[in-house]
């Protein structure tokens, strides 16, 4: 037997439930995974409360990393004891899991397994929205909503390196100094500051190129008047509500706009992607030109605390569970 979390019904942090469960043996295709630690994601919040349907009961979490201790039929690309990470697979709040090997990768020597675990969801959602979803170059401007957060501060830094000036929002002082340490050049407080008015200024009235946006209702429409004309607007979570129905025409009046809501799950659908964006990903990992900093640590059984901190925005950078 093995100890996982388990949800039964949806609701509150009280509903996460660690339970004996039976993981059994990797099926063709399939390996097994007794993690050494496991991702914390806002996300995982969404589908505990069922703004994301899940069939229940089920496990959530979606990233992990630890060791292979099985390998299923025809699997010909892992082996017994490999280290691997993986994103975007619900089931890792759990010791042990069993997982398509097509979507797990091999971790480099150089990353342990709290930095690998961390990074995955966070870093190829980073990824993905650096190099395909908008390829951001030198001399580009973003913006990049909650850079204080998990993947806000992979994008500060990321961007930093490729050349771009960032400009990044956070809610208070103190994630205002971690935004610039990460390498935001302008940081706004939107709790005291109108981001808006605040973007124009910097930008002497140019705007930016590109807005990463994970915080969704409360910075919608600011964000599409942070935009030049033929900016790209890239919604990818929704930490203070999902944006209402808008009218396209919106996109046109403001200066013939892109807008998207991307998902990792889509950009890592083939196995040929995902390790391209690994390996892109390991690449600024491991020469040190992104830091994936891991600011606290939770047992497993403790994870209704670790949900709590999420939704009450106490969260800098990223967290892990440890079973």
């Amino acid at each position: 037997m093995s100890k996982a979390i388990r949800i039964h019904r949806t609701g509150g942090p009280e509903v996460l439930q660690l339970e004996d469960v039976e993981v059994g043996d990797p099926g063709a295709g399939q390996i097994k995974i007794r993690h050494r630690a496991i991702g914390l994601n806002f996300i995982e919040v969404y589908f505990r409360k069922g703004m994301y349907p899940a069939e229940l009961p089920f496990t959530p979490g979606n990233e992990g990393a630890g060791d292979v201790v099985a390998v299923g039929k025809g699997v010909k690309t892992f082996k017994v004891g490999d280290r691997v990470g993986y994103a975007a697979q619900p089931g890792s709040y759990a010791e042990e899991r069993l997982i398509g090997a097509q979507m797990v990768v091999k971790l480099p020597a150089a990353i342990g397994y709290e930095t690998g675990a961390a990074m995955m969801l966070k870093g190829l959602t980073a990824q993905y929205l650096l190099r395909r979803t908008y390829r951001v170059k030198e001399g580009d401007t973003m913006l990049v909503h909650a850079a204080a957060g998990g993947v806000g501060n992979l994008l500060c830094q990321w961007g930093k390196h490729l050349g771009a000036t960032v400009i990044g929002t956070v809610g208070s002082e103190a994630k205002a100094k971690l935004a610039k340490k990460a390498g935001a050049k302008h940081v706004i407080n939107y709790s005291t500051e109108n981001f808006v008015e605040r973007v124009a200024e910097i930008t002497k009235g140019c705007k930016c190129d590109v807005v990463y946006d994970g915080v969704g209702k409360a910075t919608f429409p600011g964000s599409l008047d942070c935009l030049r004309p033929l900016g790209m607007f890239a919604s990818y979570g929704s930490a203070s509500g999902p944006i209402d129905a808008f009218n396209i025409a919106l996109l046109n009046q403001k200066g013939s706009l892109f807008a998207t809501r991307p998902t990792l799950f889509h950009y890592i659908a083939e196995r040929e992607a995902l390790e391209k964006m690994a390996r892109e990903l390991f690449k600024v990992v491991v020469a040190g030109d992104v830091h994936v900093p891991i600011t606290k640590r939770y047992k497993l059984a403790d994870v209704g605390e670790a949900h709590r901190a999420l939704e009450a925005r106490e969260t800098t950078g990223a967290a892990v569970l440890l079973p």
